[in-house]
């Protein structure tokens, strides 16, 4: 979580000097989701997210340098430079994305769940989406065909309560999002996302239920984002009490001082490791201050099969 932190504000420090272009959402607030789902899943399951996915990529152990790399539209980075904040990606570490058309992202993760069980294994997919995605057609669609062919998946809804600058009591008149899957007999329940714990132990039942060929689950996970939006996003949709209030569920904060409290680790350990995550934030940036930009010919590449299409080169 501290990592994915750090990583986050020198990013947006970065952007502010304009050495990051395009959009940057960041997951700001929102680290005890990913913390808690990789606790319980392993290096043969799969994630896949919208585009608030820089947490996600750094979870699921791809790099800094990779992360940062990409970041900066750099060949070194997990999309060689092409995909930007948006797009991570890393088959090495299963993780399928980054998805920058919203809700684009929830068929898809049926889809690698559809793929695991018609290959006979016990792998699940974990497929993440905002609370606006929750609108677009397809997630029914995809709930349906979920739970009648008994997909591996694990559905998960990021709520931080804000569809961009629109707060969730504009957008529906169901506020407890967990009970659109009710409607589709899939095991629904809403978690508290300002902890790694109960999301340990809400993914730990699903992920098992999945395992054992006994279809998805829907876990409405209730998070905040401290920041906007997008970098472009001043936030002033919200009230300074708000913020101050999730700010005090602060997930690291919270960690951290369970932690001391159950003498896991001493003050100075926890500095310690700090002190590392430091010095990887800031060697990542080094390794895409100097990492070159994608050759033109990166244009054609990754596109089709060359031996499919060998007019494109010509």
């Amino acid at each position: 979580m501290q990592l994915i932190r750090r990583f986050e504000e020198k990013c947006a420090q970065l952007y502010g000097q304009q050495k990051i272009k395009g959009f940057l959402h960041l997951y700001i607030g929102q680290e005890a989701i990913v913390a808690g789902t990789y606790s319980v899943i392993t290096p043969e399951d799969s994630v896949i997210t919208a585009y608030r996915d820089h947490g996600h990529a750094l979870a699921s152990g791809m790099s800094a340098d990779s992360v940062m790399a990409e970041m900066y539209g750099k060949i070194t980075g997990c999309s060689k430079g092409k995909g930007g904040s948006m797009h991570m990606f890393s088959a090495e570490h299963r993780n399928f994305g980054g998805h920058g058309i919203v809700g684009g992202q929830i068929p898809l993760g049926a889809g690698i769940a559809f793929a695991e069980k018609y290959n006979g294994t016990k792998n699940v997919n974990i497929c993440y989406m905002g609370d606006g995605a929750v609108r677009q057609g397809a997630l029914h669609e995809t709930f349906n065909m979920a739970m009648l062919w008994k997909l591996p998946v694990v559905f998960v809804v990021e709520n931080n309560f804000y569809a961009m600058g629109t707060s969730l009591e504009r957008t529906t008149n169901l506020r407890d999002i967990y009970k659109m899957g009710l409607a589709y007999d899939m095991p629904s329940k809403w978690v508290d996302g300002m902890s790694c714990e109960a999301v340990h132990e809400a993914m730990e039942e699903a992920v098992e239920r999945a395992r054992k060929g006994d279809g998805p689950t829907f876990l409405e996970v209730r998070t905040y984002r401290f920041r906007g939006h997008s970098m472009s996003d001043p936030a002033k949709y919200r009230t300074k009490e708000e913020l101050e209030d999730y700010r005090a569920q602060d997930p690291i904060v919270v960690t951290r001082a369970t932690i001391l409290k159950k003498k896991y680790a001493t003050e100075a350990e926890l500095d310690a490791i700090d002190e590392k995550i430091e010095e990887v934030v800031k060697a990542s940036v080094e390794f895409a201050e100097n990492s070159p930009v994608p050759d033109e010919s990166e244009l054609y590449t990754d596109v089709y099969l060359q031996e499919d299409y060998p007019f494109i080169m010509d």
